[in-house]
């Protein structure tokens, strides 16, 4: 009788500690996916001077998988590609993060790198004939 007492007393300590422990987490975890991420525009006059760099943005997506937020984290040097990358991204769309099954927002990190073309952009040429025929008629 007394090893019954003390087994029962065992397992309603046992009980009781089990029930301060959180259930798990049902459902899956992931974190967003991209569903529509256009590249920016290139400024024709940036493509025309040779100038590229590459911008880092910090981009908070909603639970609608909309772009919530975003933050310039290192710019490329020039303001007018930093635009361009923030204004792009922010047009973007994403399955949403999930945790425990159910959408949240997360943030993530976005470089973004702008190459100058290796053929010289045809507008280019007109861009410089403009210019020179403006100065020729001062």
């Amino acid at each position: 009788m007394k090893r019954l007492i003390a087994t029962t007393g065992l397992v309603f300590a046992l009980t009781g500690c089990s029930q301060n422990v959180p259930p798990a987490p049902v459902g899956r975890t992931a974190p967003p996916s991209a569903v529509n991420t256009p590249p920016p525009g290139y400024p024709e006059s940036l493509a025309c001077a040779g100038v590229g760099g590459t911008v880092q943005l910090r981009v908070l997506i909603g639970v609608d998988g909309h772009v919530a937020n975003t933050e310039l984290v290192a710019g490329s040097g020039s303001a007018e590609l930093d635009k361009s990358a923030e204004a792009a991204v922010r047009d973007w769309t994403f399955n949403p993060a999930l945790q425990a099954g159910k959408p949240t927002q997360q943030w993530i990190t976005v470089p973004m790198t702008f190459h100058v073309p290796s053929e010289r952009p045809e507008a280019c040429d007109a861009r410089e004939q403009a210019a020179v025929e403006a100065l020729q008629k001062k």
